[in-house]
């Protein structure tokens, strides 16, 4: 099949774990629900993985938002095999974000508990009859947004994802900021706009947080979208790590 022999470059373990600083991550998601990775991979990987769009044997799937509501632009499904470097990308993010899960669900009195590894996930998914893959490619062109959402695809539900910009604001694109809300309790939302450079990411809560009350701990609904594109194209790969039904 055509370009089925070019691969991004796999990302190196050693380079995803020793620059993430998973402190300041675990601190940056308790106190404001989001935190940022700078340069979590650079420029040429971003330009290899927004090529793969185009090879559509890549992926699963192929979902028009304004067919749906969701709002207006595009994204793709990847197919197992995922693309090496998204493997590696998930499998280096995942046992971080685990330890914060399950220090969110500890202080949210839920006792569920996730794997250590990505793969003991995966297969926990599969028991659960989730089965197909959902790291995604996200394609917004002037006149696109997204709709805020939450990425739900079954009962099994990993809380944490990470959205990764492909493209440069202000040069491949304009507008188009990566929007979080905050439903607060008995309180009108609160918006956060976050800002992310090409081959940074942002890491966020999949459905709610836990946030300190006056009475303990209580759950703080979150969801998150992309506001209006301007001009020019934004690309972003997105890695959920709970698989869909």
């Amino acid at each position: 099949m055509p370009g089925l022999d070019r691969e991004p470059t796999t990302v190196a373990p050693s380079t995803v774990s020793k620059n993430l600083g998973w402190a300041q991550i675990t601190l940056d998601l308790d106190n404001q629900g989001f935190a940022l990775i700078d340069r979590l991979i650079d420029p040429e990987e971003c330009r290899s993985l927004v090529a793969l769009y185009s090879e559509s044997e890549r992926f699963r799937s192929r979902v028009i938002m304004a067919s749906h509501g969701y709002g207006r632009g595009e994204y793709q499904y990847f197919a197992d095999p995922l693309p090496n470097s998204v493997t590696a990308l998930r499998e280096q993010l995942y046992p971080g974000l685990a330890a914060i899960a399950n220090r969110w669900n500890e202080r949210l009195g839920n006792s569920e508990r996730f794997p250590d590894s990505l793969n003991d996930f995966r297969a926990q998914c599969r028991a659960a009859g989730q089965t197909k893959p959902t790291p995604l490619l996200l394609k917004y062109e002037a006149g696109d947004y997204n709709c805020l959402h939450q990425d739900l695809y079954g009962d099994l539900v990993f809380p944490l994802q990470v959205a990764v910009l492909l493209s440069q604001p202000d040069q491949d694109f304009t507008g188009g900021e990566f929007v979080l809300t905050e439903q607060r309790p008995r309180m009108q939302s609160r918006a956060e706009v976050v800002p992310l450079r090409q081959g940074s990411a942002v890491v966020f809560p999949v459905h709610h947080r836990p946030v300190k009350g006056t009475r303990g701990d209580y759950r703080m609904n979150m969801r998150h979208g992309v506001s209006r594109i301007r001009s020019g194209e934004r690309y972003t790969l997105g890695l959920i790590f709970h698989d869909a039904r």
